[in-house]
C-alpha cells in the first residue's frame, strides 16, 4: 500500500516521496542560473579583452605607420638641410616634390579612441616626429614589443605609447 500524506485541499492525498523532493528541483534550477551567469561573466571579460587586443595590434600597426612615414618624409628631404612635416596631412602629399610623394595614404584613426585626432610630439627644430594616442586606457599588452617599440614595456596608458622617428637613434642603432 502506497504512503499517504497530508489530505490536499480538494480530499485527494498528496504521495509523501513527492512531498520530499519538493525543492530539489527549484534548488538545481538556482544552481544552474548561477553556474550560468559565472560562465556568462567570464565570456563577457574574455570577449571584451580580446576586443582590446585586437585594437592595441591594430594601435600598433598604425603607429607604426605614421613613424615610417614620417622617417621617409625627414629622410627624403631636399637639400642638407632635413626637416620633419609641419603637420600630419604633409604625409599623404608631400609637395616638396614635383609630383607629390605619397608616404601615407590616408590619415588613420586612433583605434583605442576611435577618433582621427592624435597627439603629436614636436622636434626640437619643429615639426612633427612622432604621434601617440590620446588615450589614458591602461593597455593589456605591457611586454613582449619588438624592437622599435620596446619603450612601450612596462607602459601604464595608450598616450605612453609614442611612436617617433629621431635620426639619431636610428644611427645609433645601426652602429649595433
Amino acid at each position: 500500500m502506497p504512503e499517504t500524506g497530508q489530505p490536499m485541499a480538494s480530499g485527494e492525498f498528496k504521495p509523501m516521496h513527492l512531498k520530499k523532493q519538493s525543492g530539489f528541483t527549484y534548488l538545481a534550477i538556482l544552481f544552474a542560473i548561477a553556474i550560468a551567469g559565472v560562465v556568462l561573466a567570464e565570456t563577457g571579460i574574455n570577449w571584451s579583452q580580446a576586443g582590446q587586443r585586437e585594437k592595441e595590434r591594430e594601435l600598433l600597426f598604425v603607429g607604426n605607420q605614421f613613424r615610417q612615414a614620417i622617417a621617409l618624409y625627414y629622410e627624403r628631404t631636399p637639400g642638407a638641410a632635413k626637416s620633419y612635416p609641419a603637420k600630419l596631412e604633409e604625409l599623404l602629399a608631400d609637395g616638396r616634390y614635383n609630383p607629390p610623394q605619397h608616404y601615407l595614404r590616408k590619415l588613420y584613426r586612433d583605434p583605442v579612441t576611435n577618433l582621427q585626432k592624435w597627439g603629436v610630439i614636436i622636434a626640437p627644430e619643429g615639426g612633427i616626429m612622432g604621434v601617440h594616442s590620446l588615450s589614458n586606457a591602461q593597455p593589456v599588452k605591457v611586454a613582449g614589443f619588438c624592437y622599435l617599440d620596446r619603450s612601450f614595456e612596462g607602459a601604464g596608458k595608450y598616450s605612453e605609447w609614442v611612436f617617433s622617428y629621431a635620426p639619431s637613434a636610428q644611427i645609433q642603432r645601426r652602429q649595433q
